[in-house]
């Protein structure tokens, strides 16, 4: 019997968010952009009005305004973002606690031992899609079928507010006539390597022998192969499932690449803060921190290093994550990121380096621990480090 997988993936995500916090922007083309007078400033995210218009994400603001002379431009809020996204993990909790998420707005639910309870995967997709509206006031478009990559064309298949269901019936009839870059992985870069070998459709990945895409994309070909001809069997990630780990990690796909350390820098010291508080949660120090760096066409490097004593503080990760990636200088426009801790002890276990300044160790953990507790008093949105795009406390670099 086939797994049933949803994939659910919230509409303009971004913007669907501030036109609930102001909905005279609801009904004109409207857009989140960061600083207007900024170099840096483009589109993060856009309705379906600018869309129309032909506003892309991360273009330039002058280019979209360009395109759309009377769009609306507002800032970004992610705090309203992630509490958002939370609430709406915790909907999907209500149904399976198989919850794996892909981005901040998109997740992966395995609901194949839920359908007893709650009907097929089409009735639990439509009944998800209508309480998000209904309870958060967002627009979702949910994926069904039987593995996580088909259940994705599934969501991505029609947008906004939409449940598309992709069994193994469409998967020659509708899949495999999709285009090549509608297919998980297929980046630009690849796009362009497939184009040039003749691939257009999906279809034309799935007949292509293995060997021979191997050839042109090395172990890529083979996930891509694996991906057209609906292989695919990874599971969906169980919600909790961290006994007795040997490593803690945190990693984020990002809504748009990212370009300039000051972003870098912000996206590392929220993945350090989260591993920090796991680690704490679980009574644990790290002796070790890797990072993973991916960019759009999916390359991808990992690197480690070992700390003089282990940590719990999100500041000690953080420092030997930012070291990592600048010694890494790939210079790369950044796609994902991700933070990760080994080598883990006990916290009683632990011994001080005598390298380390172990009073303002101690204190950075005492602190962040008062914070753990405030959290879980009064939410995880109660108490927020005043960082965003700046260097957060103690960096002198």
């Amino acid at each position: 019997m086939d797994n049933v997988i949803l994939h659910v993936d919230m509409n303009n995500f971004y913007a669907s968010v501030e036109t609930l916090y102001a909905p005279q922007y609801r009904d004109v083309p409207m857009a989140v952009a960061g600083d207007k007078e900024s170099r840096h400033g483009i589109i993060l995210a856009k309705n379906m009005l600018a869309k129309e218009k032909g506003v892309k994400t991360a273009e330039p603001i002058w280019q979209a305004m360009r395109k759309c002379p009377g769009l609306q431009l507002l800032p970004p809020h992610h705090q309203r973002y992630a509490k958002f996204s939370q609430l709406a993990k915790n909907l999907y909790a209500q149904y399976t606690d198989r919850v794996e998420p892909f981005s901040l707005d998109e997740c992966w639910l395995d609901v194949t031992g839920s359908q007893r309870l709650f009907g097929t995967g089409w009735e639990i997709a439509q009944d998800i899609r209508q309480r998000v509206k209904r309870e958060l006031g967002l627009t979702v478009s949910v994926g069904v079928s039987f593995n996580k990559v088909f259940a994705k064309l599934g969501s991505d298949y029609k947008k906004p507010d939409a449940v598309t269901e992709f069994g193994r019936a469409e998967m020659e009839s509708v899949i495999w006539k999709l285009p090549c870059e509608e297919l998980l992985l297929v980046g630009p870069r690849t796009s362009q390597t497939l184009r040039r070998y003749g691939f257009k459709t999906i279809g034309d990945i799935a007949a292509m022998p293995l060997p021979l895409l191997c050839q042109l994309l090395g172990r890529l070909g083979e996930t891509l192969w694996i991906y057209a001809n609906g292989l695919d069997d990874s599971p969906v990630q169980k919600l909790g499932q961290e006994h007795d780990p040997k490593t803690i990690g945190s990693s984020t796909t990002l809504p748009r690449d990212i370009t300039t350390e000051a972003e870098v820098r912000a996206t590392l010291f929220g993945l350090s803060e989260t591993v920090a508080q796991q680690l704490r949660r679980h009574g644990l120090k790290a002796g070790e921190v890797q990072i993973t760096i991916r960019n759009g066409d999916f390359q991808e490097v990992q690197r480690q290093r070992q700390l003089a004593a282990p940590v719990c503080d999100s500041q000690s990760i953080y420092r030997a994550a930012l070291d990592l990636y600048r010694k890494e200088n790939k210079r790369w426009a950044v796609r994902l990121l991700g933070v990760r801790t080994g080598r883990l002890v006990p916290q009683g276990e632990s011994q001080l380096s005598l390298f380390e300044n172990t009073d303002g160790l101690k204190r950075r953990e005492q602190l962040e621990n008062a914070v753990d507790r405030v959290r879980e008093k009064y939410g995880s949105q109660s108490i927020h480090r005043a960082f965003v795009m700046k260097k957060p406390p103690g960096e002198n670099q």
